[in-house]
């Protein structure tokens, strides 16, 4: 059993209105006077700009004379944002949501002196050569099928009955009977990620290292379970199952699709939660952990959640890292962050709906979370490779193409 996460009773949190007492680094306001720091942001559905903004404005008001400036990335990826930025010679000082690797970890700051780091979340799992180069505000965990109640009641179905993919795919079918869009999806990122979430639940709970094994040649996605998600997926396609027009919807469309009653299961993160807590939808949600074609339960595809890392060619350095401190630290920007997108911290409790306590007893139960990071973090562009290999399947190709290309392309890469 896993009971490191707890969950408070009557902790209030305010994550926009916060007055926080930041400790700071020797000297580091006085050598920030005037300073402009630029941080590019993960936006979302629940992490808005008006929500960073009013967060980052607390960092503020304890540090005069420092303004954060939120960088965007429309519709590229942080990493290509930072690239297309430090290409140009106008480099940001921060960035989220990049996972450094043995490749890229020279573009960022070692934060390895920094005795605090130590105490982040999965900060050795996302060491690189033994060195910190992100740190993170919590976990996420993304192997979560939510589904509507109502949907479930009236197709006659038990979510708890549902453990194994022959049982998923069944329950797609009286659900499709009943009247309803079975799984909701969705086009941008999202096709690909749902694939991750189901897949690597069930292939790297019988096999951890098999990202690593990848990496060195001697595991291949053709000859893998993956080759059997990708045939359930596309049979789910060929039955209706998945909705072939839901690749011209956006994550939000998608989610907010759910949220309406548009369709019965939704295969998303933990992250999901505050959006149905949002829309005062939570009471009428389910949750069950990801069915396999193995062990059940099987282990939670995890991450690390507000992954900060600080921008080598920051020309604000140390104040770049004095504002990561804070970030990944202090306990009011931590429970903010936290209670903002449905992510957990050891230590950290807030306020929980009935959905999110749910999602709670899932990780308790859970017997690993899977981390793809070190030896397991997968080549980069591997996730933009997959998403579009996954939306191939909805325009003719086959599960085996798929696979075969996955692995041509992983192999392409050196």
């Amino acid at each position: 059993m896993r009971t490191m996460w707890r969950r408070a009773c009557g902790l209030t949190v305010a994550p926009l209105v916060m007055a926080s007492a930041v400790a700071c680094g020797g000297g580091s306001d006085q050598a920030a006077e005037g300073t402009t720091l630029r941080v590019i942001v993960n936006i979302t559905p629940n992490l808005t700009e008006k929500y960073w903004n009013d967060l980052f404005a607390t960092y503020e008001k304890a540090h005069p004379g420092v303004t954060v400036k939120l960088e965007l990335t429309g519709t590229i990826s942080a990493d290509a944002k930072l690239r297309q930025d430090l290409a140009a010679g106008d480099p940001p000082d921060v960035a989220q949501q990049i996972t450094p690797t043995a490749d890229t970890a020279s573009l960022f700051a070692d934060l390895s002196d920094q005795a605090w780091t130590a105490k982040t979340p999965l900060a050795d799992q996302y060491a690189v050569d033994g060195k910190h180069y992100v740190v993170g505000v919590g976990e996420q965990i993304q192997s979560l099928v939510f589904y509507d109640k109502a949907a479930f009641k009236k197709a006659g179905l038990d979510a708890t009955g549902i453990k194994t993919m022959d049982q998923f795919t069944a329950a797609m079918g009286e659900l499709k009977d009943a009247g309803y869009k079975p799984l909701q999806t969705a086009g941008q990122w999202v096709t690909g990620s749902q694939f991750s979430m189901m897949a690597d639940a069930g292939v790297l709970t019988e096999d951890p290292k098999w990202t690593a094994k990848r990496n060195r040649g001697k595991a291949s996605f053709a000859d893998s379970g993956y080759l059997s998600y990708l045939r359930t997926y596309k049979k789910w396609i060929d039955q209706g199952y998945l909705d072939k027009s839901a690749l011209g919807l956006t994550y939000a469309d998608g989610q907010t699709a759910f949220l309406n009653g548009k369709s019965a299961m939704y295969i998303m993160g933990s992250f999901f939660v505050p959006a149905a807590d949002a829309a005062k939808k939570s009471d009428d949600i389910g949750v069950f952990t990801m069915p396999t074609d193995g062990t059940y339960p099987s282990g939670q595809f995890g991450n690390i959640s507000n992954p900060y890392t600080v921008v080598n060619k920051s020309r604000h350095k140390a104040e770049a890292i004095e504002f990561v401190k804070w970030a990944t630290t202090d306990p009011q920007a931590i429970k903010s962050q936290l209670a903002s997108d449905g992510n957990l911290r050891e230590g950290f409790t807030y306020p929980m709906s009935s959905l999110g306590t749910s999602v709670q007893k899932i990780l308790d139960k859970a017997p690993s979370v899977l981390v793809k990071s070190g030896d397991s973090q997968p080549i980069a562009g591997f996730s933009d490779e997959l998403n579009k290999q996954v939306q191939s399947l909805y325009t003719g190709a086959s599960p085996q193409a798929v696979a075969d290309g996955l692995d041509k392309w992983w192999n392409s890469q050196g």
